[in-house]
């Protein structure tokens, strides 16, 4: 009887052990030194490549409407992005010194370019937004997209200096000048019309307190602050409150008001698992109004299917959970709240843009980061991605296990480290 049973135990028990031995190493892999700088490198890089793809197959049809060539969108994706990967390289070499030195600057700049929208002849209106700035031909600026970099240096950089001064315990110092200066950021772009930027900017802004332990109660007094602000923006607009109404909409509805919303929803359907193959998509034939921007995470959906969208959905998760181990793990007080700021404006506005292609949040108009079409915040979005690189470089550890990696040093160390020994052992 013994014997009979020992032969069906052992494979369970030889199963279990290679689970747990699995398990392990996986384990000893997550823990490793680099592992956030591999995580943000490769999630970015993939991003932004299958984003340039995505856009150079959801574009061509929309551009062939409007008279153009079909990789006229594409082109200036690819441009952008080749400009965007140098500001990615400067971010990921900058030290954190004159990244400190150059928040207000880019703070000031930022709010003279949102007052500049303003101005009559030289801010723009595209879909009833202001918020651009022509730069001549097919170039424009948004300013918003830059705001978000801005806020978030210039944030971590104030709390940072007044943490050197212990003066965080107290409330005063955690809200002003930060929570002000913030407002007057989404006054500005309120009045361009973008409540979508200015959702994101107010998750940024709350990100930043959380990181820096805001107490509950002062959170909790902030958030109900610009909820109740949001309602008021919200009721007071017909076309925001025609969004709100079009969230789980399965129908267009009278005069086509959730038309948009209902085809994204059509996109995604029929994708299926593995989608209808690459630039095979439907709705990009004028039916969804919005395909290379605001809606791309829909045609991805189309061409690609369930299997592309969660593809899309891991790598922002993998960039998310590394912002957070960076912003966790360094000891310096800038570094800590300008990773926290990062990541909470990049997750937060993917979160805001997929949450609307699926139905669960209303249309936002706010692009999906790094893999939308859209110069403007595109640049500064890969900024951003260089700052986490830089950081993610300097984890304890990180920088030791980097040098390692280096031609001839790994050799040469390991020899250092091996004792010769005795010519009889074994």
């Amino acid at each position: 009887m013994v014997s009979g049973g020992a032969p069906g135990r052992t494979p369970r028990g030889s199963l279990l052990g290679g689970l747990r031995q699995l398990h392990r190493r996986a384990r000893r892999a997550w823990d490793r030194p680099l592992t956030a700088y591999y995580l943000v490198m490769g999630g970015s890089l993939l991003i932004t490549v299958l984003g340039l793809v995505m856009v150079y197959s959801a574009s061509q049809i929309k551009a062939l409407q409007n008279g153009l060539p079909p990789t006229f969108f594409f082109r200036k994706q690819l441009l952008a992005a080749a400009i965007g990967t140098v500001m990615l390289l400067v971010a990921a070499r900058m030290p954190v010194r004159l990244l400190r030195v150059f928040a207000y600057p880019a703070l000031a700049g930022s709010l003279f370019l949102l007052c500049l929208v303003q101005v009559p002849g030289i801010g723009r209106t595209i879909n009833g937004n202001t918020n651009w700035i022509s730069l001549g031909g097919p170039f424009q600026l948004q300013p918003s997209e830059f705001a978000k970099l801005a806020l978030v240096l210039w944030g971590a950089d104030l709390l940072a200096r007044k943490q050197s001064k212990k003066l965080l315990t107290q409330w005063k110092h955690l809200l002003v000048p930060l929570v002000p200066v913030t407002f007057v950021l989404l006054g500005l772009i309120m009045l361009g019309g973008d409540m979508g930027t200015t959702v994101v900017l107010t998750t940024v802004l709350l990100g930043l307190l959380w990181v820096a332990g805001a107490p509950t109660r002062l959170f909790a007094g902030v958030f109900g602050v610009t909820a109740v602000l949001a309602v008021l923006f919200i009721k007071t607009s017909a076309n925001r409150m025609s969004r709100l109404a079009c969230i789980g909409a399965t129908d267009p509805g009278d005069h086509d008001q959730c038309w948009q919303a209902v085809h994204g929803i059509y996109a995604l359907a029929n994708g299926g698992w593995f989608g209808a193959g690459l630039g095979a998509s439907v709705e990009k034939w004028g039916e969804l109004p919005e395909p290379h921007t605001d809606f791309i995470f829909a045609i991805t959906g189309e061409e690609l299917g369930l299997a592309g969208t969660l593809s899309v959905l891991a790598l922002f998760a993998a960039l998310g959970y590394a912002g957070i181990r960076v912003a966790g793990r360094t000891e310096d007080p800038f570094v800590r709240y300008a990773a926290g700021g990062v990541t909470t404006w990049i997750t937060a506005q993917a979160v805001v843009n997929i949450g609307a292609v699926l139905g669960l949040l209303p249309i936002a108009g706010v692009p999906l980061p790094l893999f939308s079409y859209g110069g403007s915040a595109l640049l500064p979005t890969m900024f951003a991605i260089g700052l986490l690189i830089a950081f993610a470089r300097d984890e304890p550890g990180a920088r030791a296990a980097l040098a390692m990696r280096q031609p001839g040093v790994r050799w040469k160390t390991m020899r250092r480290r091996v004792k010769k020994r005795p010519s009889g052992e074994r």
